[in-house]
């Protein structure tokens, strides 16, 4: 990557602004305080955070939580981020109720080198996701560098990455970005073959540019989720209930097509006259027949999916491959999750990301049994579709 790095700054005594990704789950108690349910991704901002204390910088933390559109939103704050972040660190934070403005100067101001301060959520404000000239310079002001350590965010074209960047003298990437930018790279520009990616969802419409770019990188795309219904109408195949986007069947026919063979769809399906009806669940090869939606992939797909995935030296997964927050739907799903921690074990490079795949390989325990979980869906979906991300172009170029 030929943009600045963490370790390339000059971090004692300085002001760093990082942009961490701290979009978590939150759980409330019956006291009506809220914790942190889900810390993953305040632990991936760890060794960025730590190596700026030890520089001796102050590390002074922007992040958003949730979708609060501008509003101040009491349920929506940082502040048990900011203690579940103290006890991971084993270091004091602060914290401030406030983004920009007066009560975030002060705050910046009283922080001792090698100290960590996390402002207030970052789309309190309108300015943040319009990336608004104010509210970016408003923050830059806090800092002296920048570091982006959020790759969630970085397709996003916001104040807190890409308005801050271009405010400030150097922009790098955090270890957490840099790492997760290595992984995709490495994946899709020089993977060990053959590769297979396994593409899953609700629908084709959210992934079309991500099936054509991809029919050019792997070998083999497998697909499952509801999108595999709009591909199997488009085919000719019958689909009874099941959700299919009647108004993509063109898109999905041409995708099909320019794959040239790479393309795989499900054979058989587990099905049901609805979500609600467990008690209905059926098994169907081929056509599905009308009153019976499939929910699921069925034994023989998942036989021939767990084959090509362990033929696989490299494998991608985004998306799941059924209704897999239903018990009685989510055989295909975790069963596609054991299979890529068994291509793990025999070698494979596995990398898996999007919020429902990392969802269900975390559910079934298997996390730390792939090569690498992605923290940002929307990001790897932007990477894999070949468009450039605003986090990182706004970034330094290294000299």
């Amino acid at each position: 990557m030929q943009k600045l790095r963490l370790d390339e700054l000059s971090l004692d005594g300085k002001r760093v602004l990082v942009r961490v990704d701290f979009n978590v789950p939150l759980r409330q108690h019956a006291d009506g305080t809220r914790s942190v349910a889900d810390g993953t991704r305040v632990r991936a901002a760890l060794p960025t955070i730590r190596a700026i204390q030890r520089a001796g910088g102050k590390a002074i933390l922007l992040s958003h939580l949730g979708r609060p559109k501008g509003a101040v939103r009491a349920d929506l704050s940082l502040a048990p981020v900011a203690n579940y972040l103290q006890a991971q660190l084993g270091a004091p934070v602060c914290f401030v109720r406030a983004t920009v403005g007066p009560s975030a100067v002060r705050a910046v101001d009283a922080l001792a080198a090698g100290g960590v301060l996390l402002l207030e959520n970052t789309r309190f404000h309108r300015g943040e996701t319009a990336n608004h000239a104010d509210f970016a310079a408003s923050l830059a002001a806090l800092g002296d560098m920048f570091v982006n350590d959020a790759f969630g965010t970085a397709h996003r074209a916001h104040a807190s990455n890409v308005g801050v960047a271009s405010r400030v003298p150097q922009a790098a990437a955090g270890y957490l970005l840099d790492h997760e930018l290595s992984q995709l790279r490495r994946i899709t520009e020089s993977p060990l073959r053959p590769v297979a990616a396994l593409v899953g969802g609700a629908k084709v419409s959210d992934k079309i540019g991500v099936l054509t770019n991809l029919a050019g990188i792997v070998d083999t795309i497998l697909v499952g989720g509801a999108m595999s219904y709009t591909f199997l109408k488009a085919l000719g195949r019958a689909t009874g209930r099941s959700l299919v986007e009647h108004d993509r069947l063109e898109n999905a026919l041409g995708i099909y097509r320019a794959a040239r063979g790479k393309l795989r769809l499900p054979v058989d399906h587990i099905t049901s006259t609805g979500i609600s009806d467990i008690q209905g669940r059926a098994l169907y090869t081929g056509d599905i027949p009308d009153g019976q939606a499939g929910l699921d992939i069925g034994p023989d797909t998942i036989t021939a999916y767990r084959k090509a995935i362990l033929e696989a030296r490299t494998v991608i997964w985004n998306g799941p491959m059924g209704v897999f927050e239903v018990d009685a739907f989510a055989h295909g799903t975790n069963a596609m999750a054991r299979t890529l921690a068994d291509a793990t074990r025999r070698g494979a490079t596995t990398v898996v990301g999007g919020g429902d795949s990392v969802a269900a390989i975390t559910q079934a325990g298997l996390a730390d049994q792939v090569t690498h979980v992605c923290t940002g869906g929307g990001a790897m979906l932007d990477f894999l579709e070949g468009k450039t991300l605003p986090g990182v172009a706004a970034l330094t170029d290294r000299t």
